[in-house]
């Protein structure tokens, strides 16, 4: 009984062996696999780069090349527009399809490489770039909701509980929640905008800016009594002004985001497009939104103002209150210029649109 047992245990451990020595060997037939795989993708990526790279370069020159052509007279302009149409096109696949991760990207700056190093959030495949389109909507939507309720229990808690002074920490809990937020909003715009993205430099500057004020205004001393109704001014301006932001952009992620997919289902707008600070929808939400902006700029910039007199006129000399100010209205104005741009733009698309089709039925009674 006993070498039977001896016998049965040697047959046992061998087999325990050979099984651990087939599993070494399946896991280095298997790294091995997977790094030829690896190695032929990447020659096979790096091969479809330059490829992408000469293409683009091409597109480029032909620009050149017809802009060059219509002012020396040598092509007409409805056939230079023609071509120009049929390199938008290429362009387009270029940039917009299964290409597009093998552009070279463009836009990688500084505050990226600040935050993340020198990492590649260039994503390649398109379900990927969907994902990072939707959380980016996503974090708008909950921060919307959060930017109207925080500004509007602070002020309600000021004439309820606070006898209208507002204390320093909750304040400083609010500043410190907007510095996140803008830093959030700047990071994920950046990654948009190296994934395609059409936002405009401005809004992504916009949020710099806004994350400088909050900084400062963390080390901004809310004073209490006496007088603090006039002192707390500037900050229950800027309050009021935040609700009538938060206002703003839930009206911006309900009303135009639906439009986005439209104008893209159109193939008006890119993929990876988002709704952001200027952007109009149909001519109904265009007259219920831009006034609604016009209106939140020019209280920015009044705000603003206030604070730089309060500075001025001794009631707040902090050099907080200075910046604040300055920063405001660098905001407000920079707002309103891109706005107006933006609305012009979209006016003189829409009179070329109108010329184009009646054209089209003159020649069609013709």
């Amino acid at each position: 009984m006993g070498d039977s047992a001896a016998v049965n245990g040697d047959k046992t451990e061998r087999t325990v062996s050979e099984e651990v020595s087939r599993v070494v060997e399946s896991a280095k037939l298997l790294q091995d696999s997977a790094y030829s795989l690896i190695s032929t993708s990447s020659r096979e990526e790096d091969a479809l780069r330059q490829r992408a790279l000469t293409l683009d370069s091409t597109i480029r020159r032909l620009r050149s090349s017809i802009a060059s052509s219509i002012e020396i007279g040598k092509l007409d302009s409805k056939e230079a527009e023609k071509l120009h149409e049929e390199l938008c096109r290429a362009s387009y696949m270029l940039n917009e399809g299964d290409t597009a991760a093998f552009v070279p990207n463009k836009f990688s700056g500084r505050f990226l490489r600040m935050f993340l190093g020198p990492i590649n959030v260039h994503a390649t495949r398109k379900d990927v770039k969907l994902k990072v389109k939707e959380e980016y909507n996503s974090f708008r939507d909950r921060t919307a909701f959060l930017f109207l309720f925080f500004p509007s229990l602070l002020l309600v808690l000021r004439s309820w509980m606070w006898n209208g002074c507002l204390p320093a920490l909750p304040v400083q809990l609010y500043q410190a929640w907007l510095l996140f937020l803008y830093t959030g909003l700047a990071l994920r715009e950046n990654i948009l905008r190296v994934n395609g993205s059409d936002i405009r430099p401005w809004w992504i500057y916009h949020h710099y800016f806004a994350m400088a004020m909050a900084l400062i205004s963390l080390t901004w001393e809310i004073e209490r009594e006496p007088n603090c109704a006039q002192k707390q001014k500037g900050v229950q301006l800027f309050l009021q002004w935040a609700i009538m932001q938060g206002v703003a952009m839930l009206l911006q992620n309900r009303y135009q985001r639906q439009r986005l997919y439209t104008r893209i289902a159109m193939g008006k707008a890119r993929i990876m497009d988002v709704v952001w600070g200027e952007t109009a929808g149909v001519e109904g939400q265009l007259w219920l939104l831009a006034p609604i902006l016009f209106i939140l700029q020019g209280f920015e910039a009044y705000v603003g103002m206030l604070l730089l007199k309060a500075a001025l006129v001794g009631v707040v000399s902090e050099w907080q209150v200075i910046t604040s100010g300055i920063l405001l209205i660098i905001m407000a104005v920079g707002n309103f210029l891109n706005t107006v741009q933006i609305l012009g733009a979209k006016s003189r698309f829409k009179a070329k649109m109108k010329k184009s089709k009646n054209n089209q039925r003159s020649l069609e009674r013709l």
